[in-house]
């Protein structure tokens, strides 16, 4: 299974994406040109770490071209549409925007369902303020089935830590500040065992390198509030080690953060990462990098 590996895009330009791990197999997404040629005062960015075939929750934003500062905002319109191999084709849909860090930068989110897999060409059309539309293109690949864990698919089973395995001290568990200890109560493989809802988080906020994932579980926390009929649990995508009463993480040779057995079981590419998942075992949602409460709440809208 492919390691985390860095949305070089996003984190170097946009400054919105989670941490990640080197020396990760390359996936479907690239920070290629705009295929049209044209000259257009924005560019385009593909933020998802990975598209394949069939519904996928779609995640771009756009950068000034000639200063690449991020240009994103809620009086900036953005729809797509696609065009694949074999002349496959997938309908115009607009972009909801989502603050990824408030009132700095955003990114824009959308549902699409690729028919097909190979090549494929976004049809980006977007105005700021009083601008003129735009259209910009992005050639992008499809895959035949994404690495991570999708709905409909089977949770894995982990047996994850939690709060009896580390004697109850949740420093021992979590890098979060202020943690919620009903995070850490409960393992993957007991909440998969009770066939009851629960949320998987993949988050680390001491270890996360922007200001979007260190902030996702404050993002959470009143979600849970909200629903104390299910289940959520954190788990640190990363091995961490106590080291005079702080966790570290423990590096690989060349110096790199080294992935826990939960999130290769998930298949990870990027964090942090949201799974809702149903009484029957089955992933009903999932959340890359940036989500709202209205999309978890929906996702966890008639649950059992």
């Amino acid at each position: 299974m492919p390691r985390i590996r860095p949305l070089i895009a996003l984190c170097a330009v946009v400054l919105l994406a989670g941490c990640s791990t080197a020396g990760s197999s390359s996936t479907s997404i690239s920070a290629a040109a705009p295929s049209s040629g044209r000259a257009s005062s924005v560019l385009p960015v593909i933020i998802s770490s990975e598209l394949a075939t069939g519904p996928n929750r779609f995640l771009f934003s756009f950068l000034d071209a000639t200063s690449n500062a991020p240009v994103g905002a809620p009086d900036r319109t953005a729809s797509v549409a696609f065009t694949g191999p074999g002349g496959q084709a997938v309908a115009q849909a607009d972009g909801t925007f989502i603050w990824a860090i408030e009132n700095v930068s955003g990114i824009y989110v959308s549902t699409v369902d690729f028919p097909a897999s190979g090549d494929w060409v976004a049809h980006f059309t977007t105005a700021g303020g009083s601008q003129a539309a735009e259209q910009v293109d992005f050639q992008f690949q499809v895959l035949d089935k994404k690495h991570v864990i999708v709905p409909g698919d089977k949770a894995p089973s982990v047996d994850t830590p939690t709060l009896a395995s580390v004697g109850g001290d949740v420093a021992k568990l979590s890098t979060d500040t202020h943690p919620d200890k009903a995070f850490y109560e409960t393992s993957v493989a007991a909440a998969l065992a009770a066939h009851k809802p629960f949320v998987l988080v993949f988050a680390t906020p001491k270890f996360c390198q922007t200001q979007t994932c260190g902030p996702t579980l404050d993002k959470v926390k009143p979600i849970a509030a909200a629903h104390p009929d299910v289940t959520f649990i954190n788990v640190e995508p990363y091995q961490l080690k106590d080291d005079q009463g702080q966790l570290q993480p423990v590096l690989d040779a060349n110096g790199q953060l080294q992935t826990v057995p939960a999130t290769d079981a998930y298949g990870l590419l990027s964090e942090p990462y949201v799974f809702v998942v149903g009484g029957d075992g089955i992933v009903k949602a999932s959340f890359e990098l940036i989500f709202t409460a209205a999309e978890i709440d929906q996702a966890l809208a008639g649950l059992k």
